[in-house]
């Protein structure tokens, strides 16, 4: 899934200067498969049963891997707006059903497995990463996109007999699976009055700052993880793009089982406020200070941050017991991953770095919200009292990302 959905951040550069793309119709691919991603990440939260599918699973890793391979075969950009709007779907259906995947078979064990198991998306960064720097002075755009399908297919054949989640058993309650909390205006059985309505209130307004906070994390964040590769090139020719991409997926690899570990002993909106101004910092770097080491640095707190965020996102959201909470937190970082790039693309005609400031300043707004959300937040020890009894804590509920 790290391959196909983010090995055309390190081959956009080879597009622009080989196959003709330009720079807004390189925004374009990234938003259809921006809005492919949306369209297959809720049709796994709509649909539960779709989670526990293998062969959905198996047609997924085919599919993906077979829009990498005919990324080459045309120069209509009709079809690569269709190729990378299929791929963001399938690569949705596989992050989906591998997350149900980890949750339903690692219920009762420590957090961090979790962690370390997304840091496979961060491996696909940085292995298509290293791909297309060795292919970068003597292959060509087309033979960097069959090299990342071969790598797909490869961790393809490793990925064809996971086991994904099974259905719940009759009598419990899974985590955003059809059943959650009550419904915002309701209280739990043999509670009421004004105490319950206050705390219903409450809990509304910490979800809607939280939502503002994620959402705009989705269009800042995916700016920087569209065109950093080629913001950096434009100051510093050569390898240093994707030598960098190379660094934001080894930084993404420990990062979700880091910020887990983390979450024990500070409160989620500490740890979201402190992720994105780190964030904000690194996305900034390249556009005004240029040079090498500032690219590397970039790489490194843009790779340790940016699932990170979503793993506090989401797991803040579950303790808060909002009636579908994860749903909801999703679709709102997705549509701002498909606004991130038509944002920008009025700035990008002449170069990409108004577009990463622009994205810096976005998740800076994303901070603030989240500094808004640590007003008051319950602690991890104290569930809402609008939660229905009996619920698991925010360590046994969702820890994924949907980066």
């Amino acid at each position: 899934m790290g391959i196909g959905r983010f090995v055309f951040t390190p081959i956009l550069p080879l597009m622009h200067a080989q196959a003709g793309l330009s720079a807004s119709t390189g925004a374009n691919l990234a938003t259809a498969n921006y809005v492919g991603y949306l369209a297959g990440a809720l049709a796994g939260i709509l649909a539960p049963a779709l989670v526990r599918s293998p062969a959905l699973l198996r047609a997924a890793l085919v599919v993906l891997t077979g829009t990498l391979t005919a990324m080459p075969a045309t120069h209509d950009v009709r079809l690569w707006i269709a190729l990378r709007l299929l791929a963001g779907a399938a690569s949705a259906l596989v992050f989906v059903i591998a997350a149900a995947s980890l949750h339903g078979n690692l219920r009762g064990h420590p957090a961090h497995l979790s962690g370390w198991a997304f840091g496979g998306v961060g491996t696909g960064i940085a292995l298509s990463g290293l791909l297309v720097l060795g292919l970068h002075s003597v292959a060509d755009w087309r033979v960097a996109w069959w090299a990342s399908a071969a790598l797909a297919a490869l961790f393809t054949a490793g990925a064809w007999h996971l086991r994904p989640a099974t259905a719940p058993e009759a009598g419990t309650t899974a985590p955003e699976a059809g059943t959650t909390a009550p419904e915002a205006g309701t209280t739990a059985p043999g509670v009421g009055g004004p105490a319950a309505e206050r705390s219903t209130t409450r809990t509304r307004r910490w979800f809607t700052t939280l939502f503002a906070s994620y959402t705009l994390e989705g269009v800042g964040y995916i700016v920087a993880g569209t065109f950093l590769v080629a913001a950096i090139e434009q100051s510093s020719p050569g390898p240093v793009g994707n030598a960098a991409w190379v660094l934001v997926g080894l930084a993404a690899v420990p990062s979700s089982a880091m910020w887990a570990g983390l979450g024990r002993r500070w409160s989620h909106p500490d740890l979201l406020l402190a992720a994105l101004v780190v964030q904000a910092v690194g996305i900034a770097l390249p556009a005004l200070i240029g040079g090498a080491t500032a690219a590397l640095i970039s790489a490194a707190l843009f790779g340790a941050t940016f699932i990170g965020v979503s793993t506090l996102a989401l797991a803040a959201g579950a303790h808060l017991r909002f009636p579908r909470s994860v749903a909801l937190l999703t679709a709102g970082y997705s549509v701002g991953q498909i606004l991130g790039p038509l944002v920008v693309a009025p700035l990008i005609h002449h170069g990409y770095h108004r577009a990463l400031i622009l994205a810096a300043v976005v998740v800076l707004a994303a901070a603030a919200a989240a500094g808004l959300l640590r007003i008051g937040f319950p602690s991890p020890g104290v569930v809402p009292r609008a939660a229905a009894p009996g619920q698991r804590s925010v360590h046994d509920s969702c820890h994924a990302s949907p980066p």
